[in-house]
């Protein structure tokens, strides 16, 4: 008898966008997701990645049951919740106790909930007596949250989405939007479907789906932002299109910076910023000439050494002209994660505390104090992201507990990571994946519940708190990541007999929100009014409550009511091109993959449009050089050294080359980009500049290689099983000199493997990999050539091809990958599966590129409509490519244009 279907309301746990959607469960297992209709943020849209939420609610790789490791010389084991914690307390109070507080650290995430984050900062603050807490949200937001302090006052976006509608121009800066924000770009093309006469500026180094939809695209040199924004200022000031009474009655420092800005003319920095004087003037008359301008930013801007410059450049753009705290404009600094909002809110960031107050500040520190009925708040600043790798290095911090983050993937240059990690004395990770890059350096994995199963609040990038609903219970052991923190300060506290019990006598994490709540009496984001169960009844809601929008009186967050103009930094980035490294890394997002792939890299369908990791390059190099698509190519930094496929690219200029930031060792045989980039931090919101390297490429001679594909077909546990494969395989990448390991497919999905080697791989290791996957020689196909040193495999069941080893040998690798997802009948491939054969014998095995994931349709399904004269409307109708979540909109009106 099926079970009745549940419906839970709660919140994507992907980007800043916030959007709202409808869990659906039967018993204990989450069984589909969709758009919550009701929600402001995305009225029932989801994106592809959003879509799919339900089929990551996995139990391969979920850490279930705390994991110890008694001694870095025993291997870990399964042990109780009550053990655990004893232990972590009695490690983390030895430490106190002999070095200080300072000697630990906690390094938390934008995933977390509000509640969750709370705790957190309350146990390293109130408890342990440090500021050694920090956010990966360093990574991504600080330069934004830097640049509204020292312009605006505080950390508050002053916009909100209905701005998209209200804007006439819309300037996007440093985010491709279409990809990172799917939902948000939904909403700007409708408005300029709606209103033509919407002008869009991008502004970015790559010629992105974001970019193909500007009226104007400035394809700006990377770290050029802060010499362009004030170029243009340059223009406004000239050409009398700035609000001078603005700036007397409600700003100060206009005429300090006025003199930096005399000798950034277009034509001076035209050269430095890559695009043409002119381009600069015409984006300033556009801008000048708006009657509301509305500009975004995102990574682009924010992950350089000067990013609190570049997003100051930007906000100047509107403090000079006026042109904020109305509808539809003002400067929208973009969230990267779900919560990054909420960490910056409750003041879990090294520099930060709750309810905007500064660490800074004796008499913020001495209200928190009293709030928390405690003596006194530590005033020494704590580590940031990197200063805290770097202090485990040194030894200065002897212990981290890592919470819902993957510093082995995502921070730059890993090895250093890596090294930090290894001399630190005891590293607690707490997440609800057990297969993370950071959980192999656990001494103590703690299991946390995720994304479906927690209860809580979020906060979006438009300041609007959403209440996170529960639709299942955390598989195992796993726990709620506020009560773990909890129960570890009850622990803390008993070891050091601090006497701190009732400060975390938190039974709810609406008791935590509650007393969250308190800190903000009186401050900007004062949201005295809200509980758990008013946002129950209210639903999602913005603050200060209410408020769509921040400084309508144009009386900023300075004591004196004033904006700021501030000095600018226009140096470029940290690392430049040379003769060894001519090449300039680029680094982004894919449009269906999330961060480091935890989650989203489970779900074999999201691979459809970018199947596995490359470096794209110009045509023009690729030619000039006489590389080959798809080549395996070094990849080289001052810092590391990667392999990867190359391929052609309009996207990027000559010089530059492009990475995605999201596959790491769970997918390749190496640490992927983030082994290149480089670890150099912007002065004053010490957010890295992952976007910029250095890069040299030179061919990979790996003539060696191997293609492995396992399917277990239409089967009821098919998308389960293709990760429990997948998870078998991982741990054998190690020392490979090129492996990749992904997903694929939809209803017949599958693993793949490609390996690349100088020399052939002994036999023991490939009958290992075949082992992994179910494919021993007994229930198999076998070809061998013991001259060539070849091996062929190929398993078939209920008369389909479910799985193939090529070793040594591989040409057939693509058709056959595509035959195994559609399913093609084995009596079309029998006599060709062995044949060294580059092209399909029947064309229901050619490859296919996925345009539309949400429906399944190929870039040849829409070429071949294109050619019969169909428009977008057209495609629509007929494929229905686009009428999903939309995301591949954009790249469907490129291929319109191209023909």
């Amino acid at each position: 008898m099926d079970r009745p279907l549940n419906e839970t309301r709660s919140v994507c746990c992907y980007c800043g966008t916030g959007c709202g959607v409808i869990i659906q469960s039967a018993g204990d297992r989450i069984v589909g997701v969709r758009g919550d209709p009701d929600h402001p943020a995305n009225f029932g849209k989801l994106c592809a990645k959003g879509n799919t939420l339900h089929l990551a609610a996995v139990r391969t790789g979920r850490a279930t049951v705390p994991i110890l490791r008694e001694s870095r010389a025993v291997l870990p084991a399964p042990t109780s919740w009550d053990y655990a914690l004893d232990v972590a307390a009695e490690r983390f109070a030895a430490i106190i106790r002999e070095h200080g507080p300072d000697a630990v650290a906690f390094y938390v995430s934008g995933q977390l909930l509000t509640e969750d984050y709370y705790v957190f900062n309350k146990l390293a603050r109130a408890l342990v007596g440090t500021n050694n807490i920090d956010s990966n949200s360093r990574l991504c937001m600080s330069s934004a949250v830097a640049a509204y302090k020292a312009t605006l006052g505080s950390d508050a976006v002053p916009c909100c989405y209905e701005d998209i509608e209200l804007a006439d121009l819309l300037l996007i800066a440093g985010s491709n939007t279409a990809y990172a924000h799917p939902i948000v770009f939904r909403r700007i093309e409708a408005a300029k479907e709606k209103r033509p006469d919407l002008k869009i500026v991008v502004v970015d180094p790559r010629r992105t789906d974001t970019a193909a939809a500007a009226d104007l695209h400035l394809a700006l040199a990377p770290g050029a932002d802060a010499l362009l924004y004030s170029a243009m200022l340059h223009v406004l000031l000239w050409e009398g299109l700035t609000d001078p009474a603005f700036i007397a009655q409600h700003t100060e420092g206009f005429n300090a910076l006025r003199s930096q800005l005399a000798e950034l003319t277009p034509g001076a920095v035209a050269a430095a910023c890559g695009v043409r004087a002119e381009d600069i003037v015409a984006a300033a008359r556009m801008f000048g000439q708006a009657k509301a301008p509305l500009s975004f930013w995102c990574q682009g801007l924010n992950q350089s050494i000067h990013g609190t410059a570049n997003g100051a450049a930007l906000i100047h753009l509107h403090l000079a002209t006026g042109k904020i705290g109305r509808p539809g404009m003002g400067p929208f600094s973009l969230t990267g994660q779900p919560n990054a909002m909420g960490g910056r809110e409750t003041g879990t960031m090294a520099n930060l505390l709750p309810g905007h107050r500064n660490l800074a500040d004796p008499a913020d520190r001495a209200e928190l104090a009293r709030l928390w009925n405690v003596p006194a708040l530590p005033e020494k600043p704590g580590k940031t992201a990197i200063e805290l790798f770097d202090a485990l290095t040194n030894g200065d911090i002897k212990a981290i507990w890592i919470a819902c983050t993957n510093p082995a993937q995502s921070l730059p240059d890993l090895a250093k990571v890596k090294t930090a990690l290894t001399h630190a004395k005891f590293v607690v990770v707490q997440d609800a994946w057990g297969d993370t890059e950071t959980a192999a350096f656990a001494d103590l994995l703690l299991p946390a519940a995720t994304w479906g199963e927690k209860d809580g609040t979020v906060t979006n990038s438009e300041r609007r708190i959403s209440r996170v609903r529960a639709a299942v219970p955390p598989p195992g052991a796993a726990r709620a990541d506020w009560r773990i923190a909890r129960d570890f300060a009850l622990r803390l506290d008993e070891k050091l007999g601090a006497g701190r019990t009732a400060q975390f006598a938190f039974d709810s994490p609406a008791e935590v929100y509650a007393e969250y709540v308190r800190t903000t009496v009186g401050r900007d984001l004062d949201i005295h009014e809200l509980s758990h169960a008013v946002l129950d009844a209210r639903g999602p809601t913005q603050w200060p409550t209410g408020a769509a929008r921040l400084y309508t009186d144009h009386r900023f967050a300075f004591p004196d009511g004033k904006a700021r103009f501030i000095p600018i930094d226009t140096q470029l980035t940290a690392e430049t091109p040379d003769a060894r490294h001519p090449f300039r890394l680029l680094t982004g997002r894919l449009r269906d993959q999330w961060h480091g792939m935890s989650r989203t890299g489970r779900i074999p369908r999201l691979y459809s449009h970018e199947p596995e990791p490359r470096i794209e390059i110009h045509p023009a190099d690729l030619q000039r050089r006489g590389w080959i698509d798809g080549q395996l190519m070094r990849v080289k930094s001052r810092r590391g050294e990667i392999v990867l496929p190359i391929a052609a690219s309009e996207e990027v200029r000559p010089g530059q080359a492009f990475v995605a930031m999201h596959w790491g060792r769970r997918s390749l045989s190496h640490d992927g980009v983030n082994a290149l980039t480089i670890p150099v931090c912007d002065p004053v919101s010490k957010q890295p500049e992952l976007k910029h390297a250095a890069l040299r490429i030179e061919p990979a001679v790996l003539p060696w290689r191997m293609r492995v594909l396992r399917s277990p077909g239409l089967s009821a546990e098919a998308h389960e099983k293709v990760i429990e494969w997948r998870a078998r395989l991982a741990p054998l990448l190690e020392g490979f000199d090129y492996a990749a390991l992904t997903l694929d497919g939809r209803e017949r999905p599958l693993v793949a493997l490609r390996v690349a080697a100088a020399e052939p791989l002994a036999i023991e290791r490939i009958e290992q990999i075949a082992d992994a996957l179910e494919m021993p020689e007994g229930v198999c196909l076998t070809y061998r050539d013991p001259a060539k040193r070849v091996i062929k495999r190929a398993r078939i069941d209920d008369e389909r091809l479910t799985g193939i080893l090529l070793a040594g040998e591989d040409l057939a690798g693509n058709w056959l990958r595509a035959a195994m997802k559609e399913g093609v009948p084995i009596d079309a491939l029998r006599r060709w599966l062995f044949a060294p054969r580059a092209e399909p014998p029947v064309a229901s095995a050619a490859p296919r590129r996925v345009i539309c994931n949400c429906l399944d349709v190929s870039e040849a399904d829409i070429q071949r409509e294109i050619a019969a004269g169909a428009d977008l409307p057209a495609l629509q109708e007929r494929l229905k490519c686009g009428t999903s979540c939309g995301a591949c909109v954009q790249e469907i009106k490129q291929l319109l244009g191209k023909r």
